[in-house]
């Protein structure tokens, strides 16, 4: 879609962050104003487009273990973003066409793209929407039990949205409710940008002085603790870039992730 093609009401001409993030991932869903302030967010901090484009690559080989290795045929992707190149549905259905996949996000900019794009049903599987806030998971709840069997294992990810919300606590509590109502046998997917580096500490100090939306980092010790109780599926804990790279070559990037096993 072109800047002159867009509705208005998805206001092409400012820039968007989820827009921005789509555009240091590599998609194609984003305008000329998103390009140029991405462009300058990475002048000021050029990690961001390491850890966008390692997040993709991190979540392509999560979700080929959970499909191939794994065998989970159901997904709840909460904070997903806008969509861009292999998206979990398309991972997943690729392995499995069976599998089901809901999306979760607030933001109405990437609604108007998910109703397009992330939306539909394979002839075995399918791939829906819900529009909540991860702050409130009884609604994301409510909405993804119109999906998916949760008498089954499901493949519950959080991918790089926590950093948002100040309060670990908090990160718990939203964690851990959605957690319970999954069955034994489903997974976490969770990873987040971390505080292992002077230079991405001062360098998320100054994307927050550029204007940037606030990003909290957290040291590994305190990612850990939202998969306690859970069984870490090798090789645990570590740099997303680390999660059984697939021969691409190892970035090293300072955000962390895992995959943890409910028992």
């Amino acid at each position: 879609m072109t800047d002159q093609e867009a509705p208005a009401e998805l206001q092409p001409d400012v820039p968007h962050a989820a827009r921005m993030w789509n555009y240091w991932m590599g998609g194609k869903d984003n305008f000329a104003a998103d390009r140029a302030a991405g462009d300058a967010v990475a002048q000021v901090y050029p990690e961001i487009v390491v850890m966008a484009r390692q997040s993709r690559k991190f979540l392509i080989r999560v979700v080929r273990a959970l499909t191939a290795e794994l065998g989970v045929r159901q997904f709840l992707d909460i904070g997903t973003g806008l969509p861009t190149m292999q998206n979990t549905h398309e991972v997943a259905q690729g392995i499995a066409p069976e599998s089901k996949i809901v999306y979760v996000d607030n933001d109405p900019m990437v609604l108007a793209y998910a109703r397009a794009l992330l939306v539909g049903t394979t002839a075995d599987g399918t791939t829906t929407y819900v529009h909540a806030d991860y702050h409130d998971p009884d609604k994301i709840l409510v909405g993804a039990e119109e999906a998916l069997d949760f008498t089954q294992p499901v493949a519950v990810m959080f991918m790089g949205v926590m950093g948002y919300e100040p309060d670990l606590a908090e990160i718990r509590r939203i964690v851990d409710t959605v957690m319970a109502r999954v069955p034994s046998g489903s997974y976490l997917v969770f990873w987040d940008g971390t505080d292992t580096s002077q230079a991405v500490v001062e360098g998320a100090e100054r994307l927050a002085q550029a204007g940037g939306v606030p990003y909290i980092l957290r040291s590994p010790e305190e990612l850990a603790t939202v998969f306690e109780g859970l069984e870490l599926v090798e090789p645990g804990l570590t740099q997303i870039s680390e999660w059984r790279p697939d021969g691409d070559g190892i970035e090293p990037i300072e955000a962390y992730g895992a995959v943890g096993r409910k028992p």
